[in-house]
């Protein structure tokens, strides 16, 4: 997240760790987001369908023309 030009690309974790250390880190890292893999199959692919709906229509990302 140093260069100006990659920082409106969002980070996720996707993890199996639920440690507060781990999370800790990644937010200390720029992480936009941290998340915790469920067990089963089925509540992975429900996660994944709504992550990817949260990033491809409720987010809103910084404005370029500001330099953002």
């Amino acid at each position: 997240k140093n260069d100006n030009t990659l920082k409106v690309i969002p980070v996720v974790i996707l993890t199996t760790s639920a440690a507060d250390s781990d999370r800790t880190t990644a937010y200390e890292d720029h992480a936009n987001s941290y998340l915790v893999k469920p067990l089963d199959f089925e509540n992975f692919k429900n996660m994944t369908e709504d992550l990817k709906l949260y990033w491809s229509l409720w987010n809103q990302p910084p404005n370029e023309e500001k330099g953002h």
